[in-house]
């Protein structure tokens, strides 16, 4: 087993830390707020609405959720968008992602029966047939109401090589925040007097039968300032937690403090990792006498060990051992060599201005690259030989659509998984053998009617002359008048790519109904590697809006759609994305979807994870950093006197990563200025924004409906 060091999907800090923060409890209801008001950074009257759990704050989330509700519920078209999505949510012809174990393939699976889900698993044999049969191992629903606990499944891992023994991770409502417990497969029951993690943040892992790693809130000092452990432990069996042993513990201002044990045959280690910040991290081996050992690498880079390789993927330049390696580069070296001194490596991946790496992954004896060129996929094998790394393309990997490879037992043999999708395309998945031609297992069905309907590339400019490429999805004779309703799609973030994946609900809700949608693939993401991603960063974000404007102004230029007829949509920070959208370029669209989404970005730093993300966008602490922060923070900058888009704001009140305040707060800001806006927010569901199916559906349908009414029934 190895953990490659990636940060990013974190973004993705104890629940309770801000919930009740001095800054919110100081803060009264305003009785009146005047329609002319304007945040700074020594005023703002909507401070108290920060307050998560506060009866005052959810009464005016209630009220809201109540009118919003008034306006769709009673809606036919919405009632019958939701009970469509959630038939797909809940269809059994969708394919279950599994995982190898020993000769087991697990899944975690949730359907109409099965509302929280059941955890489940099947053999090879059975797997590839139409209708497997499942053995169950534990039911979620019945768990949940045995305890009284709303339960959401967060994840399990095994004691290898046995694999008789689970660690299995539960979230109250979907939140980041965890408990974990122990779980005897054989008995199908968690173990009495078992490792027990208490909620919080954090994570519990094997060492051997006896013993784990745990990175939690053990009191007083041990979370960062971002919400996560500082400290990680060694804890033995039947010991308690308080006593566990002190391996390793970060400074508070690091973003998090984590150890594994790598338990590959023949090459098990233990490893710490100190993530001072996204893509700042450490990684150190824990030598026998627990002595810890810094791996000398740069603390941008990616690492990975596998079996007796070290893998390094550069985000900067580096040069080491004589020689110059670019950033993007996939490097490549013996790990006790590494370890010993040499600084030798062999390169496996270098970018072009066309090419980034989309992924790698490791087989029992082989390495298959994913290259991404212009955002299309192109798979390759590396192997290993006398005379140096030989690279080939993936025997039978198709040329289209998206396609991404895994491993499927990388410990033991070179068998592999393949999806394969696009926008219009439904997701297979095959299995194949490096050196033969893969089998398709399973394929979803077709859940809306793709026929006429076709995928195009194209490429803007943005305001500084660079070339962006988006996505269009469309009729086949797309009318070039402006008059097609058309979403518009974003991110933009995180080095995190957006590439086409056949999306039911997106099907279901927009594109058979006539409307168009466009995925932006603007700097700040990963579609080009690093540099796409760092050329956005700090006092550089303005880049990724301005890509997205430009993006916006060639479905005009091309006849496309016009400005009453463009809406957009984003969550996370694909929300900032949107409120930004919003408040800077209100003229480009009709109507904007703004999800889980940060917007008063003085503050995000104090709230719940947001001091991880200090590195993405700055320190609004710093003066010299707010200058340029203040330009891209939404909840500042919007005023009464301009005519906005209107705006769907939605959040999660379980959401412990993106705090809801933002969206409430701006919400309250641009209501009582007078704007066209409307709110929800899901009491349960963590940054997801859903529990369930149920509430999936029912955030699915408001979002499009929302969209539906605004772009193509009011012209």
């Amino acid at each position: 087993m190895r953990r490659r060091l990636t940060f990013a999907l974190l973004f993705a800090a104890s629940f309770g830390s801000l919930m009740n923060s001095p800054a919110a409890r100081s803060q009264d209801r305003p009785a009146d707020v005047p329609s002319d008001v304007r945040i700074t950074p020594d005023h703002d009257p909507f401070l108290w609405l920060e307050e998560v759990t506060g009866e005052t704050a959810l009464d005016w989330v209630r009220q809201r959720n109540a009118t919003t509700q008034s306006q769709f519920d009673a809606d036919p078209e919405f009632v019958k968008l939701r009970d469509d999505l959630l038939a797909i949510l809940d269809s059994d012809a969708r394919i279950p992602s599994v995982g190898k174990e020993g000769d087991f393939y697990y899944n975690f699976w949730r359907d109409k029966q099965h509302v929280r889900g059941i955890w489940r698993r099947t053999t090879l044999e059975e797997y590839r047939k139409a209708e497997p049969q499942w053995e169950t191992i534990l039911d979620l629903d019945a768990l949940a109401e045995a305890e009284h606990e709303n339960w959401v499944w967060s994840g399990a891992s095994p004691l290898r090589p046995d694999r008789d023994r689970w660690l299995i991770s539960l979230s109250r409502g979907g939140a980041d925040a965890t408990v974990t417990r122990e779980f005897d497969l054989p008995s199908r029951s968690f173990v009495e007097g078992g490792f027990e993690r208490p909620e919080a943040k954090g994570s519990v892992g094997w060492i051997d039968r006896d013993t784990v790693y745990v990175a939690t809130d053990f009191g007083d000092g041990s979370m960062t300032d971002s919400g996560y452990p500082r400290q990680v432990k060694r804890w033995k069996r039947g010991t308690p937690l308080e006593s566990a042993e002190l391996v390793h513990e970060g400074l508070k201002t690091d973003m998090r403090i984590s150890a594994y044990h790598d338990d590959s045959p023949g090459f098990e280690r233990d490893f710490v990792v100190r993530a001072r910040a996204f893509y700042d991290n450490e990684l150190y081996l824990i030598a026998d006498d627990d002595r810890l050992i810094k791996l000398d690498l740069p603390n941008s880079a990616e690492k990975e060990v596998f079996r007796e390789y070290l893998m390094v993927e550069l985000r900067e330049p580096w040069e080491v051992g004589g020689a110059t390696y670019a950033a993007g580069s996939l490097l490549v070296t013996e790990f006790d060599a590494f370890m010993a001194g040499e600084r030798k490596f062999d390169v496996l991946f270098e970018p072009t201005e066309s090419t980034s790496l989309a992924g790698y992954s490791p087989t029992l004896d082989h390495l298959i690259l994913n290259v991404m060129e212009d955002v299309k996929n192109r798979l390759y094998v590396v192997t290993r030989e006398e005379s140096g790394w030989k690279r080939e393309p993936l025997k039978g990997a198709p040329e289209f659509g998206t396609v991404r490879a895994s491993a499927v037992d990388s410990d033991h043999s070179n068998a592999y998984w393949l999806t394969v999708t696009d926008y219009l395309t439904p997701t297979s998945l095959q299995m194949g053998e490096i050196g033969g031609e893969p089998e398709t297992l399973k394929t979803m069905p077709a859940f809306f009617d793709a026929d006429g309907l076709k995928i195009e590339q194209h490429f803007a400019t943005s305001a500084d002359g660079t070339r962006v490429p988006y996505f269009q999805v469309g009729r086949e004779n797309l009318a070039t008048d402006g008059s097609n309703p058309t979403l518009l799609y974003g991110y933009g973030g995180f080095e995190i790519s957006l590439t086409p994946s056949y999306s039911a609900s997106v099907g279901r809700a927009w594109l058979s109904q006539g409307g168009v949608y466009v995925v932006a693939n603007i700097r700040g993401g990963g579609e080009y590697g690093p540099r796409w991603h760092q050329a956005a960063l700090k006092a550089n974000r303005l880049k990724a809006y301005e890509d997205f404007a430009a993006v916006a102004e060639d479905l005009v230029k091309r006849g496309v759609t016009s400005p009453s007829r463009l809406g957009i949509q984003g969550g996370s920070n694909g929300g900032l994305l949107v409120g930004n959208m919003v408040a800077l370029y209100p003229k480009h669209f009709a109507a904007a979807v703004c999800q889980v989404p940060l917007l008063d970005m003085y503050r995000y730093h104090k709230l719940l994870a947001g001091a991880s993300w200090m590195a993405e966008y700055g320190n609004p602490d710093d003066p010299s950093q707010w200058d340029f922060i203040r330009n891209y923070s939404p909840y500042q900058n919007i005023v009464s006197t301009t005519e906005y888009p209107a705006v769907l704001f939605t959040t999660s009140t379980r959401d412990d990563r993106v705090h809801p305040g933002h969206a409430r707060k701006m919400m309250a800001l641009m209501e009582a200025q007078g704007h066209d806006v409307t709110y929800y927010e899901n009491i349960e569901g963590g940054h997801g924004g859903a529990a369930n199916n149920a509430q999936s559906a029912y955030m699915q349908a408001l979002a499009y409906r929302y969209l539906q009414k605004r772009l193509m029934e009011s012209k």
